[in-house]
């Protein structure tokens, strides 16, 4: 027996997990969310890997096609990725304090250890070629092997579904560009509109990913990212502040950056070299945030805690992390209502599939490039050989990814 979609009130200003049946706590979102900030090596497109072996295959909060839905609204939005995908997670597991507590928790170990190091910089040596990070880093691989896998199982189980996926995949790899995997979804879906057949049942309620946010916060968080974006640059310039300048140039480096990850940092160097920082400084930093888990816009931490002109220590650190992950936060709330409706209507369900068929596409082009050639080819064989490890740990023995992580730092510690 089938129930219509339930419309959200347009003044009910709660939020309620629709799409699960059985809500969970902030508590429950905040441990779960901090173990994976103590454990998620590898950049955006791990962390991707990491929240699917968590929720979706272990937890089941929520199905494949649902996860791959997200992945897709979240890849479309200006901001941190993956950290977008946490919000999301917690949004819809416990609500607006579930979304805080996700946030906070997933960010919280590499701010920690990353303003740490800015205290410590000046006497940090070279951390990138040490056997840990080598470790960890082919763990990434068989992580985001791990996922594509899946993924490609779930998402792309026909012939037309896998071609969309390989374009994606091809296109992304032949044109390296900050825009290319929103212009790889957009193709994805214009070929499923034109190429795929929905189901006829349509895709199941159970299969959405659904929240239930309020017109009017969903505008408010509208107005407030556009409303920033504009009066921050002013504010900066009429008051001469340097704390009003650095919250212009850490909120604009994560509204208008598409992609997330490493795609920042040409912004923030930019943005604060030698604003804030000199560039031996961020060159520092931006060795070490390789070496920490969690989201690399926690790099703005290192900035913030080791900057001049008036804005350094905790102070600086937290106004840095605040200002750069704020416009993710406004625009996931801003955008979840829409793709609701979006991902409900049936016109839309074709384009949906193929959008999740690029989705993939795109995962592997990644696990390719840069999780692959930086995680094995720059190493070399013994690399490969954790990777492959790791690998057959995950996908053969079942064992949890944060276990696998660990162990492959602490084997790339002892032989690499």
């Amino acid at each position: 027996m089938t129930h219509p979609p339930q419309t959200p009130s347009d003044d009910a200003d709660d939020v309620a997990p629709s799409a699960q049946r059985h809500p969970g706590t902030v508590v429950e979102v905040f441990l779960v969310f901090l173990r994976l900030g103590l454990t998620s090596f590898g950049g955006p497109v791990a962390h991707l890997a990491y929240f699917r072996e968590a929720f979706v295959t272990r937890r089941r909060w929520l199905t494949e096609k649902a996860y791959a839905d997200l992945v897709a609204l979240c890849q479309f939005l200006p901001g941190p990725a993956s950290s977008q995908v946490g919000m999301a997670l917690g949004l819809q597991r416990a609500g607006y304090a579930g979304m805080a507590a996700a946030w906070f928790a997933f960010t919280l170990p590499s701010v920690l250890l990353l303003v740490a190091f800015a205290f410590w910089v000046q006497n940090a040596g070279d951390l990138a070629e040490a056997g840990w990070i080598q470790g960890l880093k082919a763990a990434a691989v068989a992580v985001v092997a791990h996922a594509v896998i899946g993924m490609a199982r779930a998402l792309t189980p026909d012939a037309p579904r896998a071609s969309i996926a390989a374009g994606a995949m091809v296109f992304v790899l032949l044109v390296p560009h900050p825009f290319v995997q929103v212009a790889a979804i957009l193709a994805a879906g214009l070929a499923g509109a034109l190429w795929l057949r929905a189901p006829e049942s349509g895709p199941g309620r159970q299969d959405a990913f659904t929240v239930r946010v309020s017109r009017r916060v969903s505008v408010t968080a509208l107005i407030l990212f556009l409303g920033l974006l504009l009066a921050l640059p002013l504010l900066a310039a009429l008051s001469g502040s340097a704390w009003a300048s650095a919250a212009d140039s850490f909120y604009r480096a994560g509204a208008l950056v598409f992609g997330g990850g490493h795609v920042v940092l040409p912004l923030l160097q930019s943005e604060t070299v030698p604003q804030l920082v000199d560039a031996e400084v961020f060159l520092a930093g931006y060795g070490a945030a390789q070496a920490v888990p969690g989201p690399l816009f926690t790099f703005a931490g290192f900035l913030g805690a080791s900057g001049g002109a008036g804005v350094s220590g905790l102070a600086g650190a937290g106004l840095a992390v605040a200002a750069i992950f704020l416009p993710a936060a406004l625009l996931v709330l801003a955008a979840v209502p829409f793709w609701e409706r979006l991902r409900s209507n049936p016109r839309a369900q074709r384009v949906l599939l193929g959008v999740n068929a690029g989705v993939v596409g795109i995962l592997a082009a990644a696990l390719y490039t840069p999780v692959f050639t930086v995680g094995v080819l720059e190493v070399g064989t013994t690399a490969l050989v954790l990777a492959v490890l790791a690998f057959v740990a995950l996908n053969s023995w079942r064992a949890p990814a944060w276990a696998v992580v660990i162990a492959a730092g602490l084997l790339g510690w002892a032989v690499l």
